[in-house]
């Protein structure tokens, strides 16, 4: 029993690595300039050994992708509808800018998979992800309905949202260059900036 445990330890630790190097491959490279063999290299595996547990790029790929989605969509799922409306909405704004600071290879995975189309995700994004997009609309609808926060179209604000704080991981370089380079500051100054915009657009 030993050795197969030893083995399950083993391949476990692989294709963790594996998904390790296809992050910063496709990250740095896009799908289209990714290859297996740059993602081996990165994985210090050969590729014989990398084709063992995933059969090509687009398996890879996919599984990124798959665990990425469920990742990116829980702070939307957490916005809770008996919270304070404007705080739930801050805090989800903090959570996303959270995140494009500690996850930018991800973020740019995600927003080269939108800019080629979505040929992988696709259906997920007309069938998840519009089913919850639109159920917390609804909430945000119900808020206005009852005065809580200022009227404005719920599904442009979570999409405002998504492109205010994204941005910070997206475009990394060209808010490096304008702030000089700050390393870490423009978040703070980010998430402040952000509260004060959103603070006024909805306080009621």
């Amino acid at each position: 029993m030993a050795p197969t445990r030893q083995a399950t330890r083993i391949q476990q630790k692989n294709r963790a690595a594996i998904l390790e190097a296809a992050l910063e491959v496709f990250s740095a490279h896009g799908f289209r300039g990714a290859t297996v063999d740059q993602i081996a290299a990165e994985a210090g595996l050969s590729k014989p050994n990398l084709l063992y547990y995933f059969p090509s790029k687009d398996a890879i790929h996919a599984e990124l992708l798959a665990g990425l989605l469920d990742t990116w969509l829980d702070p939307l799922r957490a916005l809770d509808p008996q919270g304070d409306p404007l705080e739930e909405v801050l805090a989800y704004m903090r959570r996303k800018l959270e995140m494009s600071r500690d996850f930018p290879r991800e973020s740019r995975l995600f927003a080269n998979e939108i800019i080629q189309g979505a040929p992988r995700i696709g259906t997920t994004l007309g069938t998840d992800l519009k089913q919850l997009v639109d159920e917390k609309a609804a909430v945000i609808e119900g808020w206005i309905a009852h005065g809580r926060i200022a009227p404005v179209h719920p599904h442009h604000l979570i999409f405002s949202i998504w492109s205010l704080t994204q941005h910070y991981a997206d475009f990394d370089v060209q808010v490096r260059a304008v702030l000089g380079g700050r390393d870490g500051d423009h978040f703070q100054e980010a998430g402040r900036y952000l509260e004060q915009l959103f603070t006024k657009m909805l306080s009621a």
